[in-house]
C-alpha cells in the first residue's frame, strides 16, 4: 500500500468533512461564521491577510488541471483584444462613415473613422492568428503543442478559434477586469481559466511556452512581451522563439536599435526577437525550434 493510499484510509477527505459540517451547521448555536470550516468560509478566504493563500490557490488550480489533461507544451499568443475579424472591421468602418456623413465636421467622429480604417488594415492579423492556431494544433511531435492565449476577444479569439477549428487543444487564461470581459467561445471548456492576479496569469502563460507569438497590441500586450524578454535576457526562463507579427508596427512602436545605441541593451539582445508577417513564416520558425529542442533534449 502506498503512503498516499494509507493517508486516504486514515483521514477522511475534505468532501466528507464538508458534508458533515453542512449538516451540523444548521443547528441554531452553529450559525456563527467562526464555526465554518476555514475552506468553506468565503469571507475568511477573501480577507486581505489571506492574499498569500489566494496567490497559491490561483497558481495551483490551473496547474493541476493542466497536468490532468496532459498539457505540457504551448504556443502562446499575445495581441490586442481590439483587432476584429475582417468582416466585423468592414462593418465598423461603414458605420463610422455613415456617422460622419450624418454629422460632418465632428472631431470625435473623424477620429473614429481613422481608427476604423486602421483596424480594417490590422484585421489581416486576425486571419493570420487564426491560421497559426490551425497550424500549431495540426502539427505532429512530442509533446503535442496546444494554443494558449489570454482568453479574450480579438487576436486571442482568433488563435483559439483556429485551434478549435482544427480540432486541437486550446487554452484560455482570462482575467477579471473592472469592465466585464467574457472568455471567447473557442476555448476548450475544461481548459478555460479565470484569474484575479495578473502576475500569476502571466506566470501560467509562460510555464509551458515553447514559443511566444506577439501581434500588435496595447499596454497589456507590451507588458506581457517585455516581461518575457526580461526573463529570457536575465536567464530566468529558457530561451524560446519570440515572434513579433508586423515589422512596420513594431519598428515604429519600439526603436530597438536606439536601445542598443544608447547602451541600454546589448547588440545580441536584438536576436531575442524575430519579425514575421504570415502564419506560415511564424510556424516555420517554431517548427525549426521544436526540432532543435528535440535534438538537444528538453533541458537545453
Amino acid at each position: 500500500m502506498t503512503q498516499k493510499n494509507a493517508r486516504k484510509r486514515t483521514f477522511p477527505s475534505a468532501h466528507v468533512s464538508a458534508a458533515v459540517a453542512g449538516r451540523s451547521g444548521r443547528a441554531p448555536h452553529c450559525q456563527s461564521p467562526s464555526y465554518r470550516l476555514a475552506f468553506q468560509d468565503p469571507e475568511f478566504l477573501l480577507r486581505d491577510e489571506l492574499r498569500p493563500v489566494r496567490l497559491q490557490l490561483e497558481l495551483l488550480k490551473p496547474e493541476l488541471i493542466l497536468q490532468e489533461h496532459g498539457i505540457e507544451a504551448a504556443v502562446v499568443v499575445f495581441g490586442s483584444a481590439r483587432i476584429p475579424e475582417p468582416q466585423e472591421a468592414e462593418r465598423a468602418l461603414r458605420r463610422a462613415e455613415e456617422d460622419l456623413r450624418s454629422r460632418p465636421g465632428e472631431p470625435c467622429l473623424e477620429q473614429a473613422l481613422q481608427v476604423s480604417r486602421r483596424r480594417l488594415e490590422l484585421s489581416r492579423f486576425y486571419e493570420e492568428a487564426r491560421k497559426l492556431g490551425k497550424r500549431v494544433v495540426g502539427s505532429a511531435g512530442h509533446p503535442r503543442l496546444v494554443v494558449m492565449t489570454g482568453g479574450g476577444p480579438g487576436i486571442m479569439e482568433a488563435a483559439n478559434r483556429g485551434a478549435h477549428e482544427a480540432g486541437g487543444g486550446s487554452v484560455g487564461m482570462n482575467i477579471v477586469l473592472p469592465h466585464e470581459q467574457l472568455p471567447n467561445p473557442y476555448i476548450h471548456p475544461e481548459l478555460n481559466f479565470q484569474f484575479h492576479y495578473f502576475a500569476i496569469r502571466k506566470m501560467h502563460l509562460l510555464m509551458r511556452a515553447h514559443a511566444l507569438v506577439v501581434f500588435p497590441g496595447g499596454f497589456g500586450t507590451l507588458d506581457e512581451l517585455f516581461e518575457t524578454l526580461t526573463l529570457i535576457q536575465t536567464g530566468k526562463v529558457r530561451r524560446i522563439p519570440v515572434l513579433l507579427f508586423g515589422r512596420e508596427f513594431w519598428r515604429r512602436l519600439v526603436d530597438f536599435d536606439y536601445l542598443v545605441a544608447e547602451g541600454m541593451i546589448a547588440p545580441e539582445d536584438l536576436e531575442l526577437v524575430s519579425f514575421v508577417e504570415t502564419a506560415d513564416e511564424a510556424w516555420e520558425i517554431i517548427r525549426r525550434a521544436e526540432l532543435e529542442r528535440i535534438h538537444n533534449g528538453p533541458g537545453k
